[in-house]
């Protein structure tokens, strides 16, 4: 940097005129390679929405858990919100230090020097004879400095990256809050759904258990050949396997309930909302994509992570233009402070690119890319909101359809079981009837409580998919209320 006329006295005392500097800089003073906030102000770890920070104490009473309480609770203590929310406080922060640069900087500082100076190094004539040293005196400066940028493109762009990244910042924070209801939910009807296995086990192994005993009483009797009893033992045994691995299901999902929404993993829960079958709201395509356009806070965030980089590329070329300072100090300056005398320093400072040595063009080019890659992404996931609605309308259409079948299918099964007991125990039949009509039954129930959950789960994803899980995850689920 070359100044054409001096912008400070050295050392001098009284008021000094106010002087207009003209600089001309070969390269400017800004960090090489400053961007815009493209990317989500937090990187989420895999499953981060699975994880949760405990709090609480643990009792051996179990807590009671209604869906709306998970799911408060979820939104309060789940590890995947709490990182997003830390992420919209790391943009605020980087939106401060974007606005840094446009903001007037003021400081202050106050010298007291003993100082004792050679008049030959700065090159003063002296007279022959004369010593060249000058001292020791003392020197106190109290003094004001001002820095405020007039002009700087490319600094107001980088504003305006850094007010788009706080956008999407806070998109992701309100994104986040709708995958954590969805994430909870699911597994809130999980634990339901391992709830009502463990209930069909118990009747199945009752089923099982009572089968087993007439046909003993019957072998005994004479009135059955002794393979019904060996085949009612096994079909006895098997429904205790089945019990066993559906009360562990149940307790593992229970856990991963806990976690997802932050209580103590040695805390027994118990769901006291059983999730029925409700009929789901109607809607069209259209009035689904529309509110999902309006509503879903990732495309929210997607455009604001475009606009943040459309601000970095303009922020890359505004670094040819020129840019312009106002610098200014005022203060006190002499032998003691209360002999001091009053001086200041005003001067325009306009600096000009000359030559940077092709690093603007460098940025140019890669700001340039990530602006495409804004637009290809906002582009993708405004084709992935369309998949997940059609996605979900059709699993929805599909799921009903099962419900309403695996329900008939299950009736019909309890009746056959009923029928095939009936004519064991009167002795026209073999128990391999009633075994078959038993295996009928559990695989009836477990489709009926498959379907029931496929049906809930599609609801939920469609309230995702519109971008409403937080606000109408309990109308989809319940219905009105």
């Amino acid at each position: 940097m070359m100044n054409l006329l001096p912008s400070a006295p050295w050392r001098s005392s009284g008021l000094v005129a106010a002087l207009c500097i003209l600089t001309l800089t070969a390269s400017t003073p800004r960090a090489a390679g400053a961007q815009s906030p493209l990317h989500p102000a937090t990187t989420m770890a895999p499953g981060a929405f699975s994880g949760g920070v405990a709090e609480g104490q643990v009792s051996d009473t179990p807590r009671e858990l209604s869906l709306d309480q998970a799911i408060a609770r979820g939104l309060q203590h789940n590890l995947g919100l709490l990182l997003a929310q830390s992420g919209e406080t790391a943009a605020r922060g980087e939106r401060w230090q974007s606005l840094a640069a446009l903001l007037p900087s003021v400081s202050a500082r106050v010298t007291q020097d003993r100082e004792k100076l050679n008049l030959e190094a700065y090159g003063l004539p002296l007279p022959p004879g004369e010593a060249p040293l000058v001292g020791p005196f003392d020197v106190f400066d109290a003094r004001l400095a001002l820095d405020q940028k007039l002009f700087d493109r490319a600094a107001q762009e980088r504003s305006k990256a850094g007010r788009a990244g706080l956008e999407a910042a806070r998109a992701d924070a309100r994104d986040a809050r709708d995958l954590v209801v969805l994430v909870v939910t699911r597994l809130y009807l999980g634990v339901i759904a391992d709830g009502a296995r463990v209930e069909a086990s118990d009747a199945e192994l009752a089923t099982a258990r009572a089968l087993a005993d007439l046909a003993s009483d019957q072998l005994q009797a004479g009135t059955v050949a002794k393979i019904d009893v060996l085949r009612s033992k096994v079909e006895l045994e098997a429904q205790r396997q089945k019990r066993i691995v559906a009360a562990n299901d149940l307790e593992k999902d229970k856990l991963a309930l806990a976690r997802a929404i932050g209580l103590s993993l040695g805390q027994p829960i118990d769901l006291t909302d059983p999730v029925p079958y409700a009929a789901a709201p109607a809607m069209s395509l259209e009035e689904a994509f529309s509110e999902a356009r309006s509503r879903r806070a990732d495309l929210a965030a997607a455009k604001a992570r475009l606009a943040a980089a459309r601000a970095g590329l303009a922020a890359a070329r505004g670094e040819r233009f020129p840019t312009l300072s106002l610098k200014a100090d005022w203060g006190t300056i002499g032998p003691t402070a209360s002999s001091s005398l009053t001086t200041y320093d005003v001067g325009a400072v306009l600096g000009i690119p000359l030559f940077l040595g092709g690093r603007v063009h460098g940025e140019v080019l890669a700001a340039e890319a990530r602006v495409h890659q804004a637009e290809d992404r906002l582009a993708d996931l405004e084709a992935q909101v369309e998949y997940e609605i059609r996605g979900a309308r059709l699993d929805l259409d599909a799921a009903r359809q099962r419900v309403e079948t695996a329900q008939a299918a299950r009736d019909l099964a309890d009746e056959q079981l009923t029928e095939a007991r009936d004519r064991f125990a009167a002795g026209v039949s073999g128990s391999l009837e009633v075994v078959q009509a038993q295996q009928a039954v559990a695989a009836a129930h477990e489709s009926y409580i498959a379907s029931l959950y496929a049906y809930n789960l599609a609801k939920v994803s469609l309230a995702r998919a519109l971008g409403v899980a937080e606000e109408r995850t309990a109308e989809f689920l319940k219905g009105n209320r």
